[in-house]
C-alpha cells in the first residue's frame, strides 16, 4: 500500500506555504485591527452617546463590502493571474493599515472607520482568489488537506487577532503598539505573497462588468445555477456562517450571564471553539481518505445539532453567584467543563461540515467560473450573516428567549435546513452511508488505486464477495463509479436508495428478463461514451464458497461495443463477514475486520479476455481470508 505524506507536508512546499502564510496573516490583521478598534471605542476613545451603536456600525462596515465587491472580485480572480492579484491586494493592505495607524495615532474615529471599510473591501477582494487558487496549485488528493490547513490557519489567526488586540489595548501606549503591529503584519503578508508561484488566469479574455449591482446579481445566479451538489454546497456553506455568527456573537454575553465569568472566560470559550474548528478541519483529510468526501457533511451537520442541543441542556447548571470568575475560577466548576466540551464539539463538527463543502465547490466547478462561484458564496455568506443578526435580535429582544434557548432554536433550524439540502441532493446522504459503513463495520485499506485514471472512461472488474461490495468500492475510489448490479440486489430495501442515487445499472440474466438485460448494456455504453467509470462483477453472482467463479461473457460484449482500458480489482478479507454468503457468518464475526481493495495495472481492451481478467483478479485477491 502506498504511504501518503501528511497534509502538514504541504507546509514544506513552495506551491502552498507562501499562500498559507499570506492568507493567515491577512486573517490575523483583519481581527487585530477590527477588535482593537472595537475595544478602543468601548474603553479608550472619548465618544458621546451609546458606544454599542458604534460597535454595531463596525460590524456593518466590515460586512457591506462583501455585498458590494465580491462579484467584482470574482471577475478579477478569473481574468488576472492570481499570484499577481494577491500581491496587489496585499500592497493595498499596507496602504489601508497606514491610514488606520494614523487614525489610532490621532484618536480619529472617522479615519479608523474608513480604514475598516477598506479592510472589509480587501477581504472581499481576497476571498475568491483565496479559494480558487487551491485547485490550481494542489493535486486532487491534496485538496481536502489543503482546505483543512487553510481553515485551521484562518480560525487560529482569528483567535490570535482577538487575543492580541486585548493585550495591546491593555497598554497605556496602545495607539503606537497597534499602529506598528498592524503595519508590520501587512508588510509580512506582502513579503510572503511575493513567494507565491505563478498561478495563471483561468479566463483572461473575460470582459469586466463594472456595474457592481447587476454583476452581483449575475454572480449570485451563477453560483446558485450550478449542479445541485455545488449550488446546495454554496447554501450549506452560507448556513454554516449563519449558525457560526450566532454562536460567536453571543459568546461574550453567554460567558457573563451564564458562566458568571469575566473577559478571560470569553477568551477561553473562543480558544476552545477555534481549536475545535482547527482540529475538525485537520481530521477531515484522514476521515475522507484524501479525497473530497461529502459524506462528512451530514456527519458534521448531525454533530452541530447534537452539541448545540447539549449546550442548551448544560446551560444554567452553573451555581448562581454574584462573584465574577476568571477563567481559572470557572474551570473549578464541573458544570463548566461540560459547556466547554459542547463548544469543542461544535467546533470539531463545524470543521467536518465546512471543509468538504469548500473542497466540493472547488473541485466540481469549471475553472472558468470557479472564482465567480466562490464570489457568489461570499455574497450569500454575508447575506446569511446579516440575516442571522436580525433573527438574533428578533428572538432575544422580541420573543424574549434566553441565549441557551436561542442555541436550541438554531439547533432545530439546523435539522430543517440540512434535511432540505440532503433531500434535494441525495448524494450527500448516500456518501454518508457509504462513509459510515467503511468506517464502522470494516477497516478499509486501499492499494494501488492510483492506477485508476483520474479522467476518461475505464471499466473496473472485481470479484463479488458480499452485498456491500459496491459501497466499499464507491467509498474508496475518488471518482464517481457507475456499478452494474444484479437487479435483485439493486432492489434491496435501504440499499436501493444508495444504488439509485449513485446511478447504478440493474441487470438481469437474459433468460430472466431480456428487457432489463439489454437496457443495462445500453446504459453501460452511454456512461463509457461520456468518459465515466463503470464497475462490473463479471462472475454475475455473489460467491457462495469464497472462490472466484468463471467470468461471464458480458465483459467481452461491453468492450466490443465500447473499447476502453480495463482495471482489474480485488476485494480481500470480506468472506465470512455479515454481508457475505458464508454459512458460518455472524454479525459479530469479523466485525471491524480489515478489508483491502487492491487495483492492478490497466489492460487494453483488445487484450482483456475473460480468462486473462479472471486470472489477474485472482492474483490480486490472493488466498481466501
Amino acid at each position: 500500500m502506498m504511504s501518503h505524506p501528511s497534509q502538514f507536508s504541504l507546509l514544506g512546499k513552495r506551491r502552498f506555504l507562501p499562500f498559507f502564510v499570506t492568507q493567515a496573516l491577512g486573517a490575523l490583521n483583519d481581527n487585530l485591527f477590527k477588535q482593537s478598534l472595537i475595544l478602543a471605542i468601548l474603553y479608550k476613545l472619548n465618544i458621546e452617546g451609546d458606544r454599542g451603536i458604534w460597535v454595531n456600525l463596525c460590524a456593518l462596515l466590515f460586512i457591506v463590502p462583501f455585498f458590494l465587491f465580491s462579484a467584482l472580485a470574482g471577475q478579477f480572480g478569473e481574468k488576472y493571474d492570481k499570484d499577481r492579484l494577491i500581491r496587489l491586494i496585499k500592497l493595498g493592505e499596507i496602504a489601508i493599515m497606514v491610514v488606520a495607524a494614523i487614525g489610532f495615532a490621532f484618536d480619529h474615529l472617522a479615519l479608523m472607520l474608513v480604514a475598516l471599510f477598506a479592510m472589509g473591501t480587501h477581504s472581499a477582494l481576497f476571498g475568491p482568489v483565496k479559494y480558487s487558487i487551491l485547485p490550481q496549485t494542489l493535486r486532487p488528493e491534496e485538496l481536502v488537506g489543503g482546505n483543512g490547513l487553510v481553515e485551521m490557519g484562518t480560525f487560529l489567526a482569528i483567535l490570535a487577532g482577538t487575543i492580541g488586540a486585548g493585550i495591546m489595548l491593555s497598554s497605556g501606549n496602545y495607539s503606537v503598539i497597534v499602529s506598528v503591529v498592524i503595519i508590520a503584519v501587512a508588510v509580512l503578508g506582502y513579503l510572503a505573497s511575493r513567494a507565491i508561484p505563478p498561478a495563471p488566469a483561468d479566463t483572461p479574455q473575460l470582459r469586466l462588468n463594472w456595474n457592481i449591482f447587476s454583476e452581483s446579481w449575475a454572480t449570485l445566479r451563477m453560483g446558485l445555477n450550478q449542479t445541485p451538489a455545488v449550488s446546495r454546497s454554496v447554501v450549506g456553506n452560507s448556513w454554516f456562517w449563519f449558525v457560526g455568527a450566532i454562536y460567536l456573537t453571543q459568546i461574550p454575553a453567554y460567558a457573563k450571564d451564564w458562566l458568571y465569568g469575566d473577559e478571560t472566560v470569553v477568551t477561553l470559550i473562543l480558544t476552545v471553539f477555534s481549536v475545535g474548528i482547527a482540529l475538525g478541519s485537520l481530521l477531515c483529510e484522514k476521515l475522507s481518505g484524501r479525497k473530497v468526501e461529502i459524506g462528512l457533511v451530514p456527519f458534521g451537520s448531525f454533530g452541530l445539532t447534537v452539541f448545540g442541543l447539549l449546550l442548551w441542556w448544560h446551560s444554567g447548571q452553573m451555581p448562581h453567584t454574584l462573584q465574577t470568575h476568571d477563567w481559572l475560577g470557572v474551570l473549578g466548576f464541573s458544570q463548566a467543563w461540560w459547556v466547554l466540551f459542547d463548544i469543542l464539539g461544535l467546533g470539531v463538527f463545524g470543521g467536518f461540515y465546512i471543509v468538504p463543502l469548500y473542497a466540493l465547490i472547488q473541485s466540481r466547478t469549471a475553472e472558468s467560473e470557479r472564482a465567480r462561484v466562490i464570489a457568489a458564496n461570499n455574497i450569500l455568506n454575508a447575506l446569511f450573516m446579516v440575516v442571522s443578526a436580525l433573527v438574533t435580535i428578533l428572538l432575544l429582544s422580541v420573543a424574549k428567549v434566553t441565549i441557551p434557548e436561542l442555541f436550541l432554536v438554531v439547533s432545530l433550524m439546523n435539522i430543517a435546513v440540512n434535511t432540505y439540502i440532503f433531500k434535494i441532493v441525495p448524494e450527500f446522504s448516500m456518501r454518508f452511508m457509504i462513509w459510515l459503513l467503511s468506517h464502522s463495520m470494516y477497516r478499509v485499506q486501499h492499494k494501488h488505486l492510483e492506477l485508476i485514471p483520474d479522467e476518461g472512461a475505464a471499466l473496473l472488474v472485481c470479484n463479488h464477495v458480499s452485498f456491500v461490495d459496491a459501497l466499499l468500492i464507491g467509498g474508496a475510489v475518488r471518482r464517481p463509479v457507475r456499478f452494474v448490479m444484479y437487479y435483485k440486489i439493486y432492489n434491496l430495501p435501504v440499499l436501493n436508495f444508495i444504488f439509485r442515487t449513485a446511478g447504478t445499472i440493474p441487470i438481469a440474466g437474459r433468460a430472466e428478463d431480456e428487457a432489463i438485460y439489454e437496457q443495462a448494456f445500453d446504459r453501460i455504453a452511454r456512461y463509457l461514451d461520456d468518459g465515466e467509470l463503470v464497475c462490473i462483477f463479471p462472475e454475475g453472482k455473489l460467491t457462495t464458497d469464497g472462490q472466484i467463479d468463471e467470468f461471464k461473457a458480458g465483459v467481452t460484449r461491453i468492450l466490443e461495443r465500447t473499447p476502453v482500458p480495463v482495471i482489474p480489482m480485488a476485494l480481500q478479507g470480506l468472506w465470512g463477514s455479515f454481508f457475505s454468503r458464508d454459512p458460518n457468518k455472524g454479525f459479530l464475526r469479523r466485525l471491524w475486520s480489515r478489508v483491502t481493495l487492491v487495483a492492478g495495472a490497466p489492460i487494453a481492451a483488445d487484450e482483456a479476455t475473460q480468462e486473462l481478467l479472471r486470472e489477474r483478479v485472482m492474483e490480486l485477491r490472493g488466498a481466501v481470508q
